[in-house]
This record gives structure tokens, sequence and C-alpha cells, in this order.
């Protein structure tokens, strides 16, 4: 059976950048349909945000106990792992969607389930699970928010190995005795930090030179030490040649080339964190003129350049692989399609106004969760000065801030902050250290308001709290 419907606005998927564009465009009253292939609410709810932090919290909570006197002889045993998993699993909802697929219907969008696929011009095709057909057509947005997926490099034989993604190390019902971890950004880090503290003897292989590359140098060094203090063992500059699965024993033998040359590991399981690929592998791209498979380009609005009914919102725009900032896109792209459908002026000039996502060129944020933290906004010092700016960076041990050293004996942080000096802003800031992604929002706020440093200095920190490293390191700046 082939059902057509006319909404206002398409969205195709339902994680948590479409369920933003619904619930913004609803907000203006226009009509709209949501299509979801698996589950409402995406992969930051059931495969990567909540269940990895879920994983993560007892260990941080754990470790930083353990620097407090009077507590960290109470906390010195094992972590309880089934206790862990189990709470994982309740931050998943255990993988069901009904309350999110209740919020959806609570702001009056219509929720299609099956696989939908642009169809044309302002079209998108849907087949259900049961077969059932149906061509949907937007009024004036079709919104893709399919978001993207885990990226393994081309190995022969790998897929019959069954390795571990992000999907698999987040949502796995048993702690593996050996874990092979590939790859050094946030999500090789905080996956060998859960699964290590868990029992797991974890190795990694980085490619690189270190951790966290994308960060300043520092936050990689800091987290690398810290693994590497919890037992689990860095390789750098070493890349897998080879994977094979023994059918018999279900181990996994790796082949690896290092600076000490070639080499074959066995562990349980072999986890692959080498980057995401964006899911329009499968959405009609084809019947608009574009590349299935291609990262979309969008302008600040989220309209897909060249287009003026289609958004492309999210990790498929590759601006910034971030639920928090695929969301404040969802927010600004809801917005712009509000204001077009009424015909209201959309100002691109307006750089921070409401219909433009400024923000992810200039002061996008990030936290992971590791063992110590590790928190940024803005630009790192050396993407402000290939940008060509004038820029004068500080820095400051967090040790040295009276507010760290009552957080916890033996604390190790550092902070970094980089001042355009021809503005007298800040472009970035990074702290690494305890306790530290509670502290980055208010770096957040200062990129974002372009707040003077010179208006910083009145902004007075309290004491004794590690947010008093702010006023360390303007009086840093200051000399």
């Amino acid at each position: 059976m082939t059902e057509a419907e006319e909404y206002d606005v398409v969205v195709l998927g339902a994680g948590p950048v479409g369920e933003n564009v619904a619930d913004r465009v609803r907000a203006a009253g226009l009509s709209c349909a949501v299509v979801e292939s698996e589950l409402v609410g995406g992969e930051c709810s059931y495969w990567a945000c909540m269940p990895s932090k879920a994983l993560l919290r007892p260990v941080v909570a754990r470790a930083e106990a353990r620097r407090v006197p009077g507590l960290r002889q109470s906390v010195q045993g094992p972590l309880d792992a089934r206790a862990v998993l189990d709470h994982r699993d309740a931050y998943t909802s255990h993988w069901k969607d009904d309350g999110q697929v209740a919020w959806l219907d609570g702001i009056g969008a219509h929720l299609y389930r099956g696989h939908g696929r642009l169809y044309g011009t302002r079209k998108v095709s849907v087949t259900s699970p049961e077969g059932e057909h149906h061509v949907l057509t937007a009024r004036h947005a079709v919104a893709v928010c399919t978001g993207s997926r885990a990226q393994l490099p081309d190995l022969a034989g790998l897929a019959d190995v069954n390795p571990w993604t992000s999907r698999e190390a987040t949502s796995a019902q048993e702690v593996p005795g050996r874990l092979v971890v590939v790859g050094g950004g946030v999500v090789a880090a905080e996956m060998a930090t859960a699964w290590q503290a868990l029992g797991a003897q974890v190795t990694m292989l980085v490619r690189g030179e270190g951790l966290l590359p994308r960060m300043e140098p520092f936050a990689g060094e800091l987290v690398a030490d810290a693994l590497r203090e919890a037992g689990a063992e860095l390789r750098t500059h070493t890349s897998v040649t080879d994977v094979v699965r023994n059918v018999a024993t279900g181990a996994v033998t790796v082949s690896v080339r290092g600076p000490e040359g070639d080499e074959r590991l066995v562990a349980d399981e072999i986890l692959f964190a080498t980057g995401r690929a964006p899911r329009t592998d499968d959405i009609g791209l084809e019947t608009i003129g574009l590349d299935p498979g291609s990262w979309l380009p969008v302008d600040d609005s989220c309209r897909v350049e060249g287009s003026d009914w289609l958004y492309g919102v999210g990790d498929v725009n590759h601006r910034a692989l971030l639920t928090h900032q695929g969301k404040y896109q969802a927010r600004i792209a809801g917005a712009a399609i509000a204001a077009r459908a009424a015909g209201t002026p959309v100002l691109e000039s307006d750089r921070w106004g409401a219909h433009n996502a400024t923000a992810d060129h200039v002061a996008v944020p990030q936290v992971v969760f590791t063992d110590p933290e590790a928190a940024s906004a803005g630009l790192t010092l050396a993407e402000a000065e290939a940008a060509g700016r004038r820029v004068r960076s500080v820095d400051y041990d967090m040790s040295g801030v009276a507010g760290a050293g009552l957080y916890g004996d033996g604390y190790t942080g550092r902070a970094r902050m980089i001042v355009d000096e021809d503005r007298g802003v800040l472009l970035g800031v990074t702290f690494v250290g305890p306790g530290v992604g509670e502290l980055i929002h208010s770096a957040t706020v200062a990129i974002a308001g372009e707040v003077p440093v010179e208006r910083l200095w009145h902004a007075v920190p309290s004491y004794p709290t590690i947010s008093e490293v702010w006023l360390r390191l303007l009086e840093t700046y200051r000399g």
C-alpha cells in the first residue's frame, strides 16, 4: 500500500538533532513528519553519549574518591562490573525508545518508522518494517539528520572478525579479558579508560604521536600518562596490518607494525575507533544530483549549498561531530526554516543572529570524560596560528589553585588560554584535570560572547574553587 502525505517539514532521522529540528519547527506552528529506521533518540541515546558516560562515571568517581583523605581506603577494591553495566543499560532505557516516541508525539510531530530516502525535490519515500510504503512531500523543507557511523579501515577479512566499533564498545554485556583499542581520539581514550577500569587489559594502538590529536598536545599527554598508570599499554606510531579471529577459541590475533618492527598481539576483542563516515550512502542523494555517502556542504543556516529546500544538520555536514553542537545547529536550522516559511528575512550578515550557526567556527566546546578530564572550547594554539591570528598563549599549572588541592591530593592538571592580541578577546581555552568538564562552559561563554580580557578581570571566581584558575591565567597574562 502506498500513502502520500504532505507536511510543512520532513525530518530524516530522529536522533537528538532531528528531534530538535522537529521541536523548533513545531514551536513555530509548522507541521512536521519525522522518519526513523532504528530507535528514536539516535546514536547519542543508545550507543554513544549516554551509555559511554554511564560506563565512565563510576570509573572517574572512584579515581576522585581515592584522592580524598579519609575516603581512599574505602574505595580500593575493584568496580562491580555487573552493576556498572546494569546502570548503563538503565540509561539506555534497555534500548527501548518508548519515552522518546512519547516526547515526539507530545510536540505533535508525526513519526514514520522505516527506511527513508529522498525521492526527488521535497519528497521522501518511506518503507516501513512491515513493507508499507509512504511518500511524504515537504511544502518548505527536508532536513537530513541521519548522523554518522563508525568508519572501519580497509583491511581484508575484517568483517569476518566482528570487530567492535563505538556501538559494541558502549553496549557490550561482558568485560573482555584483553581488549585492543585501535585509535587515539576521543572514543578510543574514553573506552580504553572505561574497560581498563572494569577489568580488561587494554592495549592501545595509535598511528600518530599520541592521544587526542585535535586538542592541545598536553591534553593527550596527561590522559596517556593516567592510562599507563592505570595499567593500559599505549603504543604510538603503530598501525594494524591484519586481524584474524580464531573460530575455535574466539581469540583475535592482531598483526601490527611499529617502531620495533612487525609483531602479533592476541586479544579477546578489538575496538576500531578510527573515525566517522556520514550516514548518507542510502538516503537517495542521487535523486537530487548529490553523491551518495558524501558529507553535505551547508551554509551557516545549515541549508545545503545550491538548494532552497534541503538542510543538512548535525554530523552529516561535518562541521562539528558532537551531539551538543548538532542540537545547536538544529535550533538554528529550525529557526531558519520557520523564518523562510513565513517569508521573514534570514539575515546572513547577522553573524550571531538567530539563523547563523556561527559557534561552529569559533566556539565549539568538548569534554573528554577520561581521568583526568580534558575540556576545550574554541581554537587550539596551532589552529589560531594557522588561521593567521596574532595570538598569545598563557599556561598555568592547575595544581597551584587552592580549590584543586582541596578537590583531591596530588591534583594534576593544566590550563591554557589563547588571546587574540589584536582584539583583546579569547579565541580558545583548554583545561585538563579532574572535574574540569563542569568548568568549560565559562570558557564557552567568554569566547562566544567575545568578552574583552579586561572585562574578564572583573569576573571574580569564588574561593576556594577550581574556577580560580581563571584569575591565575589572567594574572599570568597581565604579568
